[in-house]
């Protein structure tokens, strides 16, 4: 008992309270989640303070951590977590639900629930393709749900949350069309810890009619009323504290094939085109992308220029000048053309010639000397467009320049 007493924590409470009850050596402990095979395991290693890792497969490996952590071993908890990590990460992935149910039991186990959140966060579709979110424990889904770099669009967090919610609460019909002002208190009461971690000024406007509005009464008055003002008026200043979007990094890349545009160009141009102001954000789900033209790969012509994109409804143009961090170019909502005219809005916006490129205003000029020939005069100054863009004013050449042409849908 001295033994026990002194390598356990938990069995020295236990040990001493039931002493202090009776007088007798005999106690009777009860360890209803703990196999007789694995109790004797942990008991060689409190006796002997050696554990023999050869024989043992994973499974039981996070059954000797959880008996371990019952019984405050730290010293064996610590040494587990890390060695389970380091050699057996493959076999936590295939059998998640097992490990997460093992990782959530116990506010000690933090490097292995810090493994799960991160096989969550980078791989959502592998993991939730075979465990279903709905187990997570509150604690799981709030470090779940709070990454910035969770790899999930943001209408998909918002419907597993409310699935989550709805595992919670059973009777619940999920339309809620039929829910009753109790119902939805329910939900809410449910859901108040998860709600200020889903990012909604980050849905589409669709998204946010269709998927939120129907359970508006699951938000409070001030962040419901901003975010009906966001999707009606784009240029409306939000009181609302705004989270930043996520970093959906591989999204990112699936959606924009381009040289030059990394994520945080792409939101920036979004945000343009969205007409967006101050904290609010382009919505990458909204769009798609397709590569038209790219230089270093259909050349620098006039002629392969207009057979990829004429015809072609917004466009963006990025153009990045060697030797430098410079990104210049220019969005067009209308078609480009052949023909030799300017198209005006307030003064010359864009220039259409079967010898140009592409040609905003008198600003940013690429042409060639015949439609066959690579362009010959690349340059920027400031006429017609009202900001001046660029300090220099240099000529430039093809050798200089990187050029993608993407189209936006």
């Amino acid at each position: 008992m001295n033994i026990l007493c002194y390598r356990s924590p938990y069995l020295r409470r236990t040990l001493t309270s039931n002493k202090k009850k009776n007088d007798t050596f005999l106690v009777h402990i009860k360890l209803p989640n703990i196999s007789p095979e694995i109790f004797q395991i942990v008991l060689e290693y409190i006796y002997g303070g050696i554990l023999s890792l050869d024989d043992q497969d994973t499974l039981n490996f996070l059954k000797i951590l959880a008996a371990a952590d019952k019984l405050c071993l730290q010293e064996l908890v610590n040494y587990l977590q890390k060695y389970l990590i380091e050699n057996n990460s493959d076999w936590m992935e295939q059998h998640f639900e097992f490990t997460q149910q093992i990782s959530s039991q116990s506010n000690n186990l933090l490097e292995l629930q810090e493994f799960c959140t991160n096989l969550m966060v980078q791989s959502p579709e592998k993991i939730f393709k075979s465990f279903d979110f709905a187990l997570l424990s509150e604690k799981s889904l709030i470090s779940l749900i709070k990454r910035d770099d969770l790899q999930m669009q943001e209408i998909e967090i918002w419907e597993n949350v409310l699935k989550w919610g709805l595992a919670q609460n059973p009777t619940l019909i999920p339309d809620p069309i039929t829910w009753t002002d109790d119902d939805f208190k329910n939900m809410k009461v449910t859901l108040q810890n998860c709600l200020p971690f889903v990012r909604f000024f980050y849905l589409s406007s669709k998204e946010f009619s269709y998927k939120v509005r129907p359970y508006q009464k699951l938000l409070n008055n001030e962040l419901y009323e901003d975010l009906l003002n966001y999707y009606l008026d784009p240029d409306s200043v939000s009181t609302y504290n705004i989270i930043r979007p996520r970093k959906i990094l591989s999204s990112t890349a699936q959606i924009i094939d381009s040289q030059i545009v990394n994520a945080s160009i792409a939101s920036t141009i979004l945000n343009w085109i969205n007409k967006t102001v101050d904290n609010k954000f382009a919505h990458m789900n909204e769009y798609k992308f397709e590569l038209l033209l790219r230089g270093s790969r259909d050349g620098f012509t006039p002629k392969k220029f207009h057979e990829l994109c004429d015809g072609k409804y917004n466009t963006v143009t990025f153009i990045k000048i060697k030797g430098t961090e410079e990104i210049i170019g220019g969005y067009n909502p209308l078609t480009w053309e052949s023909s030799d005219t300017w198209v005006k809005n307030t003064k010359y916006a864009l220039n259409y010639s079967r010898t140009n490129g592409p040609f905003f205003g008198s600003d940013i000029i690429i042409y060639s000397s015949h439609e066959l020939k690579d362009y010959n005069n690349i340059w920027y100054r400031k006429y017609y467009y009202e900001k001046e863009i660029r300090a220099t004013t240099n000529k430039l050449s093809i050798n200089s320049i990187v050029m993608d042409m993407i189209l936006r849908m």
